[in-house]
């Protein structure tokens, strides 16, 4: 049985603000700390799977923001779409 808030498989992409969202939620839910084991292990891997996706979202949008601190130093500003991180070619 799959808990549809643990499956991550074919979801659409989250924003940076729903995954921290969901974050808060796991982390409020584990601290309260009365889960069966086996449900807190499980919140636990999506809880890893939350951080490791909102520091992805992060990286993306500092790389963003160096690229148009690059261009703006070289005055070509380049602007891509807002959204636009993952749609590079």
């Amino acid at each position: 049985m799959s808990d549809p808030e643990t499956s991550a498989t074919s979801e659409a992409p989250r924003s940076f603000e729903e995954v921290v969202g969901r974050l808060e939620d796991v982390v409020a839910t584990l601290e309260e700390g009365d889960q069966p084991l086996e449900r807190s292990l499980a919140m636990f891997e999506e809880g890893i799977r939350l951080v490791r996706e909102g520091a992805r979202q992060l990286d993306a949008a500092e790389a963003r923001v160096e690229r148009l601190l690059a261009a703006s130093r070289s005055g070509e500003l380049d602007t891509e779409p807002l959204g636009g991180v993952d749609d590079e070619p």
